[in-house]
């Protein structure tokens, strides 16, 4: 915990670090009013980071004064959010910080980089939306947080109109933009010919119940839109024989279970197949910054994982190439549990590289998955199931019945051409076909 002792009675109780990258966090709901009385670690406040909602406990025993950070606002981590009269009666009271720098620590602080964005060419769209080019617009880092909260790249940064000194755009103005919808999107750059322009089609959207996104699906919604917009899709399918791996894992799931205490669900199988693949083929492991394109040298899988709400959230297999099997099927399991009873942490939900969607667990043959921004491919598992095939011999072919699966690979086609794509895929579905594991 981050608070500090401002007095023998009152604690200034500030917002925790909640992640070792997280800077912020937005205020979701305060479970208690001024005036009222906490116990020590009783659960006071819901704060948003990203995807995940975290409970903040109160530091002392004591009665709320004052609540200085309202519902629905952004707060630093380290910002007073509460001041908290302590009873005098306490146990195991957390340790007094101290907040001051040394001259030496002020002298080695150094300010903030400011970042320019420089545009020239104005831009309009079809909307009755006036838009704006900013020349030379300053991009603080609070600006920078935000606008990566929202997926607002530089350019439509500097499509929204700055109201601070020199044109300087406040956080305001940001969220003044948001609240319109963000009508400067995907506005194109207005060019002298007769080229396409979005047209302002007067869709009738139909009459019914009106149901608000929750935040969650808001994000989801924003993310899969800027993917869109971002990546040129392009999507590949194989056809895999999974018979080995079924008969290997129908096998072994009883005596694996007895062993380690763990269940043996295709999806560990799938992440240790897949982390052999991307290994094989570094370039998938990437992302694009600009110009410049990032080779991870972590392979972190991300699963996607459906929440009991219906909204989706990518739980993150660290290092997966490094794990046997038991460890990735202990892993996976826990961070499944979690994801059901809305316990995931940030930490647990940050930093994949490579992500699986398996849409077969909802009976689709197979599916076409958004690519989970930064990462440039996707990797969709359909159902598995049992039919005819001919499979060939040396004595001739034979029909059997196996049980097969589409992959299908979504990637980035500005890193990622066909040949790698399909090559990668391919080497997917050889990990699975190619199942002779004796042990485990």
């Amino acid at each position: 915990m981050s608070e500090e002792k401002k007095s023998p009675s009152i604690w200034e109780f500030k917002l925790p670090k909640m992640g070792e990258s997280i800077t912020e966090g937005t205020i979701i709901n305060w479970l208690v009013s001024e005036g009222d009385e906490v116990e020590k670690d009783q659960i006071i406040l819901e704060v948003a980071t990203d995807k995940v909602d975290s409970e903040v406990p109160s530091p002392v025993r004591g009665t709320i004064k004052n609540i200085l950070a309202e519902a629905d606002s952004i707060v630093k981590v380290g910002e007073v959010i509460a001041k908290i009269e302590a009873s005098e009666d306490q146990s195991d009271q957390p340790k007094e910080v101290s907040t001051k720098k040394t001259k030496a620590e002020s002298k080695k602080s150094k300010p903030t980089e400011k970042k320019t964005i420089s545009n020239s060419a104005s831009t309009s769209t079809s909307q009755s939306y006036t838009l704006h080019k900013n020349q030379n617009t300053y991009i603080s880092p609070l600006i920078q947080n935000i606008a990566i909260d929202y997926h607002i790249s530089y350019e439509e940064l500097a499509r929204i109109p700055a109201t601070g000194h020199d044109g300087r755009l406040r956080k305001s103005d940001v969220f003044k933009y948001i609240e319109e919808g963000r009508p400067a999107q995907f506005a194109q750059p207005q060019t002298e010919t007769n080229g396409f322009q979005v047209p302002d089609l007067k869709l009738d959207k139909g009459k019914g119940k009106i149901i608000e996104m929750d935040r969650m699906r808001q994000m989801i919604a924003d993310h899969m839109v800027y993917s869109k917009h971002t990546s040129p899709h392009v999507t590949a399918y194989v056809e895999a024989d999974l018979t080995d791996m079924v008969n290997w894992r129908n096998a072994n799931k009883k005596a694996f279970q007895e062993k380690y205490g763990e269940k043996l669900t295709f999806t560990p199988l799938f992440v240790e197949a897949v982390a052999k693949a991307v290994k094989d083929f570094p370039m998938i492991n990437v992302s694009v910054d600009g110009k410049n394109i990032i080779k991870k040298e972590e392979i972190n899988i991300g699963m996607a994982t459906a929440l009991p709400s219906g909204n989706l959230i990518v739980p993150v297999v660290k290092n997966a190439d490094q794990k046997d099997l038991k460890t990735i099927a202990k892993e996976v399991n826990a961070l499944a549990e979690k994801a059901r009873e809305n316990k995931l942490k940030h930490d647990e939900t940050s930093g994949s590289t490579f992500t699986i969607s398996n849409v077969g667990t909802f009976g689709s043959l197979m599916g076409t998955p958004i690519i989970n921004q930064p990462e440039v491919a996707i990797l969709a598992t359909g159902i598995i199931k049992k039919r005819a095939e001919v499979m060939e011999y040396e004595e001739g072919d034979k029909i059997e019945i196996r049980s097969m699966m589409y992959l299908s690979l979504s990637f980035d086609h500005r890193v990622v051409d066909g040949f790698l794509g399909g090559s990668f895929l391919r080497s997917v579905a050889d990990y699975f076909e190619d199942f002779n594991r004796s042990n485990y």
